[in-house]
C-alpha cells in the first residue's frame, strides 16, 4: 500500500506498546510502502503526546532520519487553504494537524489518511469529497 498520509493517533500506537491501537498501527504500518506523508504538526502532536515514553520523541524523529515519513508540506505555501478549512470546521474544532492533513488529502487526490480521529469520516475535500481514510474497525 502507498501513498497514505499519517495522522498522530497511529504514530503514538505504534510507539506505545500500552496505547489500545498499538497492535493495529504496527500491523496496518506494515503493509504500508514508505514514506508515510505527514506534516510538522503533526509530528510535534506525537513528540509531544509520546514525551513521557523512554526515547519516544527519539522515534519519532528517526522516522524522519530513516525517510519512513516525509513532510515536504509547507504550511506557509497553504496557510490561506488551512486557515479557510480551520474557519470552516470552527465547530468540531478543527487542529492545525488535522487541516494540514485535509489540505494534503486535496494535494494528493490518491491518498488516504490513517488515523484513529472519526473527524475525519466529517471532514471534506474539495469542499463535498469524502476523505478515504484507514481506521480501526471496533
Amino acid at each position: 500500500m502507498s501513498g497514505v498520509i499519517v495522522d498522530t493517533g497511529p504514530l503514538v500506537a505504534l510507539l506505545n506498546q500500552r496505547d489500545q491501537h498499538h497492535t493495529w498501527a504496527r500491523e496496518i504500518l506494515d503493509t504500508i510502502q514508505p514514506p508515510l506523508l505527514t506534516c510538522e504538526s503533526v509530528l510535534s502532536e506525537a513528540c509531544f503526546l509520546v514525551r513521557n515514553l523512554s526515547g519516544g520523541a527519539e522515534a519519532v524523529l528517526n522516522m524522519l532520519d530513516r525517510q519512513l515519513i516525509d513532510i515536504r508540506f509547507s504550511l506557509a505555501d497553504e496557510a490561506a487553504r488551512v486557515k479557510r478549512l480551520m474557519t470552516k470546521y470552527d465547530n468540531i474544532p478543527m487542529s492545525l494537524a488535522d487541516a494540514c492533513l485535509v489540505r494534503m488529502s486535496e494535494i494528493h487526490p490518491k491518498s488516504r489518511v490513517l488515523t484513529l480521529d472519526g473527524d475525519f469520516q466529517i471532514y471534506r475535500k474539495e469542499r463535498r469529497q469524502r476523505i478515504p481514510v484507514l481506521m480501526p474497525s471496533d
